[in-house]
């Protein structure tokens, strides 16, 4: 498959414009997962985010009844993602382009650190990216592995994977590993089956990509993973992003790297 590379497009404009997973958009600036939950449940998911703090890194947290974010502040959480997930007693239901409709009043959003703000870091050091060389989503997978639970909330990691060449895996662990408010270093490197994932070919989310000759799988624990609990938990309802259309920040990367 050819190369296909992101076009350079400001933050404002990816929010604006993007249809689809947002890997590569607007090079060099944060973005992040979105959940939102009824009042109710919004202190379960904080007290599940700083527990599990390696898939669910907050970066904010909204006003009750607020689409507003200090990480762009002249953004609407309510239109400004790609795509969304509405979820019902753990059950999706609907996958809207603009959620304003979906919004309630008692509504607290959470912005979770999410992977491609890293990906900046690992191009300029010479690792491939293979989903944005494919044009694909990032695969991302269910875990075996149980998250700690808090309050109401439980459920399973989900991670992402990229193949990344072996002699640069070393290099892909040591640049993440700066950058622990968007997961930081890999959980895993090499077979799958030590997570407990069967076939690298059928993520849960995402699309799966194809290795070159001496690639190795390596996994981050992934911003997806509140989605897993809202699925194993089932509150009333909650507003997610899709899997890989992200929030894009006004925040450059660099602010969340440990030099």
């Amino acid at each position: 498959m050819a190369s296909v590379e992101a076009p350079a497009v400001t933050p404002e404009e990816a929010r604006r414009h993007a249809t689809g997973p947002t890997a590569g958009l607007a090079d060099g600036y944060t973005q992040a997962n979105l959940i939102a939950v009824p009042r109710d449940w919004a202190y379960d998911v904080l007290l599940f985010a700083q527990r599990n703090p390696k898939p669910c890194p907050v970066l904010d947290v909204t006003d009750v009844g607020s689409p507003r974010t200090v990480l762009a502040q002249h953004a609407d959480l309510r239109r400004d993602l790609p795509r969304y997930r509405i979820w019902e007693h753990g059950e999706l239901t609907a996958e809207p382009t603009d959620a304003t409709g979906y919004w309630r009043d008692d509504l607290v959003a959470f912005l979770i650190g999410c992977s491609f703000t890293f990906e900046s870091a690992l191009r300029q050091a010479g690792v491939p990216l293979r989903h944005v060389q494919q044009g694909r989503n990032v695969p991302m997978y269910v875990t075996d592995r149980e998250c700690r639970p808090a309050g109401r909330l439980h459920g399973p990691m989900v991670v992402s994977m990229r193949y990344v060449p072996a002699h640069l895996t070393d290099t892909a662990r040591d640049i993440t590993a700066r950058m622990p408010a968007v997961h930081g270093a890999p959980v895993h490197i090499g077979s799958p089956n030590a997570l407990g994932i069967k076939d690298l070919d059928q993520p849960e989310f995402g699309d799966a990509t194809s290795p070159h000759d001496g690639d190795v799988p390596v996994f981050w624990a992934c911003g997806v993973t509140p989605q897993a609990a809202v699925m194993a938990s089932k509150p009333p309802f909650a507003i997610t992003h899709a899997p890989g259309h992200m929030f894009v920040t006004d925040v450059r990367d660099d602010d969340y790297r440990v030099f």
